[in-house]
């Protein structure tokens, strides 16, 4: 399924740079939205973790990669088929379901129309199914249905309709309906604003390991919106989404690590998580990374990293005259031997994307 294009919530990076060691700045931009895709649990995207412990082994009628809990179920025939690409095995065991009003049924075939998986692919089709799954009640056809009303695909653009059946399967604990659903409340179109809403609904999904819920409950604590300020809660969700993975998560949290902001102070597991975000390519973590190592600050002193890491920040746009001065004291050998790692760091990076 093609990834959900409803905005998501800004976490602004300026007022987390404010609190960190350098004058470093950079234009914030906009988190990715809510990935949704047809796929394996083993391909589920990095952006929506499984939650500890998650079953995988199987996969549920509707899952979709993102989300989190998957519920406990007898593999069904036609899914089995469907996840062995039996594309049109899939289909036959699923009308044979579906005649019986079996709700799994309707989505699968749903999905096969919307990916055109041994069928010719057919939004409309694929809508249609969904709708019928979400009328019997399955909770993933409610979802989905709710994504196609929300993007006009195969489907009327309606974002009113979408909210009812993202709260249809919110009422079921589908973790991403209820995010979405939260964003429609801060949005304030198709459902009044109401932050409050929104922030309970954050709430519900974050406790369900849903990972963006949690950063951005995390910034709902931090500027007390729909919520009252609480550094303490801010930095806990921050460090939940951060052990998801999520790479704005890992840098924020480890600016409050070192600087001890709701949690206590811990520099050395404040530069593991500067530098798992900055080796995703995270500039300003690149450059909070360059600090560190320049005055070994939460780690070994080390001048050639620091040159290399600011070489990398610098070229992803942020600024920082001190780090320029750094980089200047360096002797011939370092500089030339930081300029070759970070060379190395593109070539490697560059190598992954290929």
């Amino acid at each position: 399924m093609p990834p959900l294009r409803l905005p998501a919530l800004l976490l602004a990076a300026s007022a987390v740079l404010a609190a960190g060691p350098a004058a470093a700045q950079q234009k914030p931009a906009a988190p990715a939205p809510a990935q949704q895709k047809t796929a394996s649990p083993a391909s589920a995207p990095a952006t929506a973790p499984a939650a500890a412990g998650q079953k995988t082994a199987a996969r549920a009628p509707g899952w979709k990669a993102g989300e989190v809990e998957i519920p406990s179920f007898v593999l069904d025939p036609a899914y089995a088929a469907f996840d062995a690409g039996k594309y049109m095995e899939a289909k036959t065991l699923a009308e044979a379901g579906a005649a019986k009003g079996d709700g799994p049924s309707h989505t699968l075939l749903a999905e096969l129309y919307e990916d055109g998986l041994g069928v010719p692919q057919d939004l409309g089709k694929a809508a249609e199914w969904y709708a019928k799954g979400a009328a019997i009640g399955d909770v993933h056809a409610q979802f989905a249905l709710g994504v196609m009303l929300a993007e006009g695909r195969g489907i009327k653009e309606n974002k009113k309709q979408a909210a009812q059946f993202f709260e249809m399967a919110a009422s079921k604990n589908h973790a991403i309906a209820l995010y979405n659903l939260a964003l429609i409340y801060v949005e304030g179109n198709a459902r009044p604003l109401d932050l409050e809403k929104a922030a309970e609904l954050l709430q519900r999904a974050a406790e369900l390991d849903h990972a963006p819920a949690q950063y951005d409950l995390a910034a709902f604590y931090k500027e007390g919106r729909g919520v009252k300020q609480d550094d303490e809660k801010s930095t806990y969700w921050l460090s939940k989404a951060a052990e998801a993975g999520m790479t704005n998560a890992e840098l924020e949290y480890g600016i409050a690590l070192y600087l001890g902001k709701g949690t206590a102070k811990n520099e050395a597991l404040g530069y593991t998580m500067l530098r798992r975000a900055a080796e995703k390519g995270n500039p300003v973590a690149q450059n909070r990374l360059a600090h560190a190592l320049a005055v070994g600050k939460g780690t070994q002193q080390d001048s050639v990293a620091a040159g290399k890491w600011h070489l990398l920040s610098r070229q992803g746009g942020i600024s920082d005259f001190g780090l320029d001065q750094f980089l200047a004291s360096l002797s011939p050998p370092q500089r030339k031997k930081a300029e070759g790692d970070a060379f190395e760091y593109q070539r490697a990076t560059a190598a992954l994307l290929e």
